[in-house]
């Protein structure tokens, strides 16, 4: 007999909303603000090349190492414009505060148009909502802004937990919060690793949310796979009877 669902534990990013402009074209704007004039595809193609130096030696925001989400960001932003150019300590230190707070802003995220429906849907359905994400800790004020906050009973981020998807530590964190076995949690997300196969491992009913039929992988069953957000109160329903 299978256990009633209970819970449902959410992504972020690209789940439920995503940057409403590209990172080029954010930075730029700032820039121009500062008197300086870039291109977005060249501070794109910077931004990327530091990202993946930054993930890759500092990973999880480099809590390992002693930083935190506020000191990384801004040495990926201090460096990004450092390949564009921009020499001046003061002024690459100007950018990266205002670019850190300004990510914190509803005007900078786009919640996609199925997001708060779906949110009242499953808590119509009795479920309680929670949040595991791989996001420092402005998601809080994030979530707020964009009126997105009120849904959840609790938010873990990889940056407060010290863990990152795909790590099960994360996972097992917010099991421990909701307080039920894994069997009766969901968990639905964008990222084919991160989320769904992640929170599979330990028991928990991963739905991998596919809004561009990115993943063909045969072992995504068709039950598993949403092509939208709506797609999920009835999948959730079917484990709930």
């Amino acid at each position: 007999m299978q256990s009633a669902l209970r819970w449902v534990l959410w992504d972020v990013k690209d789940t439920l909303l995503k940057v409403r402009f590209s990172v080029g074209e954010q930075y730029c704007r700032e820039a121009e603000l500062m008197g300086l004039s870039f291109k977005p595809v060249e501070v794109n193609s910077a931004f990327r090349q530091t990202y993946k130096i930054y993930s890759n030696k500092y990973p999880n925001y480099g809590i390992a190492q002693g930083l935190n989400g506020h000191s990384w960001w801004t040495a990926v932003v201090q460096d990004t414009f450092s390949l564009c150019g921009v020499q001046d300590p003061a002024l690459l230190k100007t950018l990266s505060h205002n670019l850190y707070h300004n990510f914190s802003n509803a005007q900078n995220w786009e919640v996609f148009n199925d997001s708060k429906k779906v949110l009242e849907d499953c808590s119509s359905l009795g479920l309680k909502l929670g949040v595991v994400s791989n996001f420092d800790k402005r998601l809080e004020t994030i979530l707020k802004s964009c009126d997105l906050l009120s849904h959840f009973s609790f938010l873990i981020t990889s940056e407060e937990s010290g863990a990152a998807k795909p790590s099960s530590l994360i996972f097992e964190q917010a099991l421990q919060k909701c307080g039920v076995p894994s069997a009766q949690v969901a968990h639905v997300g964008d990222h084919y690793i991160n989320d769904y196969l992640a929170s599979r491992s330990i028991g928990i009913h991963g739905f991998l949310l596919d809004r561009d039929n990115k993943y063909n992988q045969s072992d995504i069953p068709k039950e598993h796979r949403l092509n939208s957000l709506e797609e999920l109160p009835s999948r959730l329903q079917e484990q709930m009877d």
